[in-house]
């Protein structure tokens, strides 16, 4: 197995920060985070699925180590982890979506469907279904995008509400085991220049994946990739509804329903580094 190797890469003018960890000759696997972390949120499994894997864990831009870009949106995202993928050779690849890793993910699934080899859905929203009432706020700034409607579907992006992406309504024991470091060292990278305006963007953006619903169900249908679902049913942000959308949608899809939060691998690491590998040694056949 390779060693961990923090990385730095220069993609269409954009810095990125890079975990890679495996050999590159095995299958590739990407990671990508949601808000507001970055790969470190993959700390707790990227050595077991090196194993298997080839393991890629950028930080999107903005995020973690890797510096904003100018007009940031999930789509220009999208755009430079390809350009990442391209220069570390990796054409096909297992996708593992979370949070907004999904409004990026998804869209090199639909570019290129034919390079994914499968996908790892975990708190990741893609159908109207997981948008409860907490979106309420979010929504009508998409409608009517007015510096009101912005400070309101923005109120999050605060310490409290950096906080809350961890452990708000997650029941006390399971809170418990989620380090506060986390959601600090969060906190500390957003309250650097140009990371609120950045963030501020996304929400508005993110109007932009949730157009895009109907193109990715069409993709789901037809191509149906091998699929394995780990969902943390203590979400405020995704309604469990979801996960019945994706199971309807991959109807041969593997999934299962956690006691963890909306960062699940903050609280349930052993158990799902322990279902991914098992679940990519068998699409890829191995004994």
């Amino acid at each position: 197995m390779g060693k961990l190797n923090l990385a730095r890469f220069q993609v269409d003018g954009a810095d990125v920060a890079v975990r890679l960890s495996g050999d590159r000759e095995k299958p590739a696997l990407l990671l990508i985070h949601g808000f507001p972390s970055s790969s470190e949120s993959f700390r707790n499994v990227i050595d077991i699925l090196a194993r298997e894997c080839f393991v890629i864990a950028p930080d999107l831009p903005g995020f973690g180590g890797s510096e904003p870009i100018e007009r940031p949106s999930f789509s220009r995202f999208a755009d430079i982890v390809q350009g990442l993928l391209a220069q570390l050779g990796v054409g096909i690849f297992h996708l593992y979506l979370h949070d907004f890793g999904a409004a990026v993910g998804l869209h090199l699934a639909t570019r290129a469907p034919r390079t994914i080899r499968s996908l790892v859905i975990q708190n990741a929203n893609a159908h109207e279904s997981g948008m409860g009432p907490s979106w309420s706020a979010t929504k009508r700034y998409w409608d009517e995008p007015t510096p009101q409607r912005e400070a309101e579907a923005t109120a999050h992006l605060t310490f409290e509400g950096t906080r809350g992406q961890y452990v708000g309504g997650v029941p006390r024991d399971v809170a418990d085991r989620i380090d506060s470091r986390r959601w600090e060292e969060d906190w500390r990278i957003m309250s650097l220049p140009g990371r609120i305006e950045a963030q501020r963007a996304l929400v508005l953006d993110y109007r932009n994946h949730v157009a895009r619903f109907g193109e990715i169900a069409e993709y789901l249908e037809r191509w149906q990739p091998p699929a394995l679902m780990l969902w943390g049913r203590h979400d405020v942000f995704f309604d469990i509804e979801e996960t019945l959308s994706w199971m309807k949608a991959l109807p041969r899809m593997e999934a299962h329903i956690l006691d963890g939060p909306h960062f699940l691998l903050e609280t349930h690491p052993a158990e799902c580094a322990a279902l991914m590998r098992a679940f990519l040694s068998r699409v890829e056949g191995v004994r």
